[in-house]
């Protein structure tokens, strides 16, 4: 019997339009009626992650930042799991001397040195998740979308780390040209140690203390909730669903996801722009009832 579902958003429960179908969004009341707990688990922000549930209507817990931060359904933050402030200068100082465009991330806050770079990125990503989708209408939804609106830029990232406030969560680094472009930014990042390098396209690596991945994240929500791993499923896409999609009872890969989380996942649902999260939450519905 599933008890508790975990969620990526991204190329899982968002269509190509970075948003929550109707039927998606059903599917998951239903499950939570059912006495199913569903909970995202995301890469993104708690504000930017927030904005669009709440449009969709869905009230539920939160994995943020890749399981740099958890929080219940009510809101109470039960876990957080920073970058030292020193190790964060140490990526900055890399990321700017590789060239790279990127973002810091707080519990409260992504800041940008340069709005228009993170539009086009974000475009390049939304068009890696989904082939479909053309460069410029993509660049459209992006520069509309709520999380360009909530972001702040800031002059200097050097600057912006001598306020002794801020708490680096995740640094997020973009480049069109794909992974292998990350290569020798990644090996010189783990050599820092005390790190996880993942990413959640073809098109950025995100990196997180190394405390802070969404299995880590998972398995310590199901532990407070009193919940049995073999009661637990995942849904995810891409490389940053690997550790929760590994720790679960269930893993479950989108019809759209890499096929190195196909491989890893026990079950492969639907595309995200088929309703795939909904598909398999009336799976889950329909077994427990038979149980």
């Amino acid at each position: 019997m599933i008890k508790l579902v975990a969620c990526d958003l991204d190329g899982t429960l968002f269509n190509s339009e970075m948003t929550v179908s109707k039927v998606n969004a059903q599917a998951v009341k239903n499950a939570q009626e059912n006495g199913i707990e569903f909970l995202i688990a995301t890469g993104r922000a708690p504000r930017e992650s927030r904005s669009i549930l709440k449009d969709a209507d869905l009230h539920t817990g939160f994995i943020n930042l890749n399981g740099a931060l958890v929080f219940n359904k009510r809101g109470t933050l039960l876990v957080k799991h920073s970058i030292p402030t020193p190790i964060a200068r140490k990526i900055v100082d890399l990321l700017h001397q590789e060239g790279f465009y990127f973002e810091i991330v707080t519990a409260s806050q992504v800041y940008s040195e340069n709005l228009n770079n993170r539009i086009s990125n974000v475009a390049h990503l939304m068009v890696d998740l989904n082939p479909l989708l053309e460069f410029k209408q993509a660049v459209a939804i992006s520069a509309g979308n709520k999380s360009i609106m909530n972001m702040q830029q800031v002059r200097s990232f050097k600057e912006l780390l001598q306020d002794p406030n801020i708490e680096v969560m995740k640094i997020l680094a973009f480049d069109s040209r794909g992974h292998e472009a990350f290569d020798d930014v990644k090996k010189d990042i783990n050599a820092m140690g005390n790190l996880v390098v993942t990413s959640s396209s073809s098109s950025n690596i995100e990196i997180n203390t190394a405390k802070a991945t969404k299995g880590n994240a998972l398995l310590d929500y199901a532990k407070l909730k009193g919940i049995k791993q073999s009661e637990i499923a995942a849904i995810g896409d891409n490389l940053n669903d690997e550790s929760m999609i590994k720790e679960a009872g269930v893993g479950v890969a989108m019809g759209n996801a890499i096929p190195a989380i196909k491989k890893l996942a026990q079950i492969v649902t639907k595309k995200n722009n088929d309703d795939g999260v909904a598909h398999i939450l009336n799976q889950f519905i329909k077994e427990n009832k038979q149980n």
